[in-house]
């Protein structure tokens, strides 16, 4: 269960940089809503799941969940271009994220 916490903690990690950006500096006031509350949400999760899971596996899964899944978002909505290396990149994130499961 703690696993599963941590997971949704790190597609909150993506909602709130994703909502951080959209704020334009907290001027708009929906996607600072949005932040505030993914945050809140990201952070407990990252917590509750550390109280089962080590300090260093749980941060490393959260951040390589939210950092992929960030920049998925940002190519889905155009943001950004994915080149075939940094597709491999974050293909070798997702992996040692997976990695760290199977270990742990």
């Amino acid at each position: 269960m703690d696993w599963a916490i941590l997971v949704a903690a790190g597609v909150m990690e993506a909602a709130w940089a994703t909502a951080l950006s959209a704020s334009r500096g907290f001027r708009r006031p929906v996607p600072t809503a949005i932040f505030l509350v993914t945050i809140a949400l990201s952070m407990w999760g990252l917590a509750h799941a550390m109280q089962t899971i080590p300090v260093g596996t749980a941060y490393a899964v959260w951040v390589g969940i939210g950092a992929v899944l960030t920049v998925l978002l940002a190519v889905v909505r155009g943001e950004e271009k994915l080149s075939v290396a940094q597709g491999l990149l974050l293909a070798g994130l997702v992996g040692c994220v997976v990695g760290l499961k199977v270990v742990s």
